[in-house]
């Protein structure tokens, strides 16, 4: 039993030893310069979506209803807007 432990060990490591950093010097690098390079694709993609989602292609065709309801409930009630006649300052 322990000998063929030993093969099947050894065999692993032959085969391991051909893949990974062990193989390539530069395997390491290039990995770490694609994973970043995912990475930064993601965050900037992520930036651009929220950025359309905010503001959209065009920014009022694209703003929501209930943003247009609250903005003039805020109107009507006068709610927001600073007091210009200096009392409370």
């Amino acid at each position: 039993m322990i000998p063929i432990v030993g093969i099947f060990l050894n065999i692993l490591s032959s085969i391991t030893g051909q893949l990974g950093p062990n193989y390539d010097p530069l395997f390491y690098d290039v990995m770490i310069y694609i994973f970043g390079t995912i990475m930064f694709t993601v965050f900037l993609l992520g930036m651009i979506s929220f950025w359309l989602r905010v503001h959209g292609w065009a920014y009022k065709d694209n703003r929501e209803r209930w943003v247009d309801e609250l903005d003039r409930h805020f109107e009507r009630e006068g709610i927001g807007l600073i007091p210009d006649n200096g009392k409370y300052w």
